[in-house]
């Protein structure tokens, strides 16, 4: 199946981040924006309290589920945001590194923050998503 999403990779700009600069869609795709995607069991309750990359792994699943239900994938996603409560770098990073290794080559463009807090009770990480899908 065809996909929407372009990656764009700028020759001018450094070569050290792990995703691509900027993504294209074309007139005819279909958006799908994402809420945030939250670590959050079936029953509400927050999962892996206290792990950022156990919150991370959790919302990427729940991301997942979202997309499909929208008939999406994370090949489909055209840029995302990564939530972290915590001023410390190392949290981010850890949370980074399992929504990176999630996209796999599909490294879109990426929006890593840290912040304050959070909407549920315990919850470190939250992940905003764009996808673009061609329907046939």
């Amino acid at each position: 199946m065809p996909r929407a999403v372009t990656l764009i990779r700028s020759a001018s700009l450094s070569d050290v981040a792990e995703y691509a600069y900027a993504a294209t869609a074309p007139a005819e795709a279909r958006l799908v924006f994402l809420a945030g995607a939250c670590p959050l069991n079936e029953d509400g309750s927050t999962a892996a309290v206290g792990d950022v990359a156990g919150q991370a792994a959790r919302a990427v699943e729940n991301m997942r589920t979202a997309l499909a239900d929208a008939g999406a994938s994370l090949r489909d996603v055209i840029s995302t945001r990564v939530l972290v409560a915590s001023h410390r770098r190392e949290d981010l990073v850890t949370a980074w590194g399992v929504v990176r290794d999630a996209f796999g080559d599909h490294d879109v463009p990426s929006t890593l923050m840290g912040v304050t807090v959070l909407g549920y009770d315990g919850q470190l990480v939250e992940i905003e998503a764009v996808a673009a899908v061609l329907d046939s």
